[in-house]
């Protein structure tokens, strides 16, 4: 009798247990600064489940996990993968479409994607300290003119997408003279990190002048420090513009609920959210506009961006490029 107890004990609790979503993202999303705290909060509340983040160094780190795990990984979506690595995801055969309605995004360019969902975005810039550095370059020429001494850290574009964004940046710009323009950037680079936090970290700490990272960068310095000194160097030719993307994987045993989380991305409560924990522009426009301290950073007039299928198709030779022009 008391196996019989124990058995319907178990069996309702079973049926009671709330459902969860496993997410897998890089480390800055996930961190107790950044937006997965508050989102967890939120769509915990509505939608009445568990939601587990998982963090790697970056947003790449994230999607080779699932790639190593298979159809045994315990993820449901990847998170923060941005439109230069959205071929490579879609051809790993890994994701599902989705059936989020993204009619009423305020993106730069215009959005078609069955697969992915967009969720924020910004310019990838080399950021600086006014108090030191008192005539950035305004271009990649001047930059790799600057003095011997001046150094910057940029990420890996193997393993980071912000890094992939400098290297594509860098071949909308030189074209066929890239390498050749890598060479002479060289010795300006003091280190190349595998992803966007250590770089950012090691330049706060004063290693080096300027770190690659993004035109809202500063905006956590105003906001959260009320510090002004940190700008970005505004290039006349334009920035390259770094999109973030979210996926549900085929594998994930809970669909509905990670459909939901796709469409939930997409309202004002996680557009909320994003500029003051993740620095970066929401995709829908916010009721009450952006915080304060978003108006006194830089809004690049020119916005440059390669086709994802062109980018899949050449990454590897870029890349490829890039080591070669870096070997000692």
């Amino acid at each position: 009798m008391l196996k019989i107890i124990l058995g319907a004990i178990l069996l309702l609790g079973s049926l009671f247990a709330k459902e969860t979503l496993t997410i897998y993202t890089y480390d800055s999303f996930a961190a107790s600064w950044g937006p997965a705290p508050l989102i967890k909060k939120a769509f915990e509340k509505k939608y009445n489940c568990n939601l587990k983040f998982v963090a790697t160094d970056s947003a790449i780190g994230a999607f080779r996990k699932v790639q190593l795990e298979g159809k045994n990984t315990k993820a449901d979506i990847v998170l923060g993968l941005d439109t230069n690595t959205a071929e490579l995801a879609r051809k790993s055969g890994l994701f599902a479409k989705h059936h989020a309605d993204t009619s009423k995004l305020d993106l730069p360019i215009k959005w078609n994607d069955d697969t992915f969902v967009p969720f924020d975005y910004s310019y990838f810039a080399f950021v600086y300290d006014s108090n030191k550095l008192k005539n950035p370059p305004s271009s990649f020429d001047e930059l790799a003119n600057m003095p011997k001494n001046f150094k910057i850290i940029i990420e890996d574009p193997r393993s980071s997408t912000p890094g992939l964004g400098l290297l594509l940046w860098i071949k909308a710009t030189y074209k066929d003279k890239a390498y050749e323009y890598w060479k002479k950037l060289a010795p300006h680079i003091l280190t190349i990190t595998k992803g966007w936090s250590e770089a950012y970290n090691l330049f706060l700490k004063g290693e080096a002048d300027m770190v690659l990272s993004y035109t809202t960068s500063p905006a956590y310095h105003i906001i959260e420090e009320k510090k002004y000194n940190y700008k970005t160097a505004n290039f006349k030719a334009g920035h390259y513009a770094g999109i973030e993307i979210a996926g549900m994987l085929k594998s994930s045993k809970h669909k509905k609920l990670a459909g939901e989380f796709l469409d939930f991305m997409l309202t004002q409560q996680f557009a909320n959210i994003i500029p003051t924990t993740n620095w970066s522009y929401p995709v829908i426009k916010l009721k009450k506009g952006l915080p304060k301290g978003f108006d006194s950073i830089y809004v690049p007039s020119k916005m440059i961006l390669m086709d994802g299928k062109t980018v899949e198709k050449n990454r590897k030779i870029y890349i490829n490029e890039w080591l070669r022009a870096l070997a000692k």
